[in-house]
């Protein structure tokens, strides 16, 4: 196998915050002599969410094994999720901003034939099935209900027709059909909404997460590692 250099377009940031981590998970389980160091796991791992790079690449780019790349990236995957914001922490600071906005995305998978059904990951909350509507899933994770128990106001697509509590949607029918009024409503409320598009093309430029390799059971821990990343650079 040929090995070669590649960048990551990412700050030094993440891989320090990762590698932190990485380290106090170690000091915590007293783990023994490890081939990687805390810092070069962490740079293992981002190599792999941000720019999807396979097991085997990464074992031969690193000198480790394709078992030990693939427990590496598991463990942080692990440590990552683990601090990703819950619902209830979410809503708590959703509850000092103006508005939110609710949407949900599709992730591919290539394990099909493996897990049945196919999978989605929504972005805030755990994976359902790539058939479950926005809606349903909205109302399976208890979002709806935790907005309208906070007073949060919530800008959503029409897909969340008749959510209720705080959502709000556009106006629904054609657009002759609509009254000058509505169609003015139904520009502003796109407006707004277009905010969400940007933010699942953020969420995409982790290239791990435009197709997906793993087992289903392990989308929601993904996107929870990415999303708790992204967040850490971010500040």
């Amino acid at each position: 196998m040929l090995v070669y250099p590649a960048g990551a377009d990412l700050s030094a940031s993440a891989l320090r915050f990762l590698a932190r981590e990485l380290t106090a998970r170690r000091l915590a389980q007293g783990a023994r002599w490890r081939r990687l160091a805390a810092g070069r796991q962490a740079l293992l791992v981002l190599a792999h969410l941000r720019c999807g790079h396979t097991y085997a690449q990464l074992a031969a780019g690193f000198g480790v094994g394709t078992t030990t790349a693939y427990r590496y990236i598991a463990e942080a995957v692990d440590v990552l999720a683990a601090l990703a914001p819950t619902l209830a922490e979410a809503v708590r600071t959703a509850s000092g901003k103006a508005f939110v906005i609710l949407d949900g995305t599709l992730l591919p998978i290539d394990r099909i034939a493996a897990d049945r059904p196919f999978y989605s990951g929504k972005r805030a909350s755990p994976a359902l099935p790539g058939s479950v509507h926005d809606i349903k899933a909205a109302r399976t994770h208890g979002i709806i209900g935790a907005l309208a128990g906070a007073g949060v106001e919530c800008w959503a697509d029409k897909g969340y027709w008749g959510a209720g509590g705080t959502v709000r949607v556009p106006y629904w029918g054609r657009w002759e059909t609509l009254s000058p009024g509505q169609r003015a409503v139904n520009c502003s409320h796109a407006k707004i909404r277009a905010l969400v598009e940007q933010a699942m093309a953020t969420l995409k430029t982790w290239r791990l997460v435009r197709k997906l390799r793993c087992s289903t059971s392990r989308i929601t821990s993904l996107v929870q590692a990415v999303l708790t990343l992204h967040l850490a650079c971010s500040n």
